[in-house]
């Protein structure tokens, strides 16, 4: 009988282990991003979201020359929170890998408006971002501190990187 039970139980830690899911989450108004995401995605045999904004952006309204673009308003307004379209529900996932351009040095606003719309308790969060030059800097920690009760793992610019480098860095944040 005891042999019966423990192999139940660690029959159950193995299941449990193989039922961890993945969800990648992604934002992307030039399609950088989204390439880099489903690449990786589908690499990982991970689910795949995109935040779709209610406001579809414009080349004019990406243009960081224009201090008046719709882009630069959001960056220099902290508690700008542009809306989303899609209903976006993360709860059966155990792992969520969010995805976005870097504008400014910052992760868009529109990520703020998703993370703190989710429930993040007991969730793992990685975050990932394409960047034309300054990198993930503080965005990754930025945003972790807007998903209540997630326990962030870390996070890095993948601009040049592969989907295997992707999953590579992944799995090793989850040892």
């Amino acid at each position: 009988m005891k042999k019966l039970i423990l192999t139940l139980l660690i029959g159950g830690f193995i299941m449990t282990g193989l039922s961890a899911k993945t969800a990648f989450v992604y934002f992307s108004a030039t399609g950088t991003t989204e390439r880099m995401t489903k690449n990786a995605a589908k690499e990982m045999g991970a689910d795949i979201f995109e935040i779709q904004p209610v406001h579809k952006y414009t080349d004019a309204d990406l243009n960081w020359h224009d201090k008046k673009s719709l882009s630069s308003i959001e960056c220099n307004d902290q508690k700008s929170r542009p809306a989303i379209a899609n209903k976006l529900d993360i709860s059966g996932y155990d792992t969520v890998v969010v995805c976005y351009p870097i504008w400014w040095a910052y992760a868009p606003k529109i990520l703020y408006t998703f993370v703190e719309s989710q429930n993040w308790s007991g969730k793992k969060l990685i975050t990932l971002c394409t960047s034309g030059g300054s990198g993930l800097g503080r965005s990754g920690t930025d945003l972790s501190k807007f998903a209540k009760g997630v326990d962030f793992k870390g996070g890095k610019d993948f601009t040049r990187g592969s989907a295997a480098d992707v999953k590579k860095y992944i799995e090793g944040l989850l040892k």
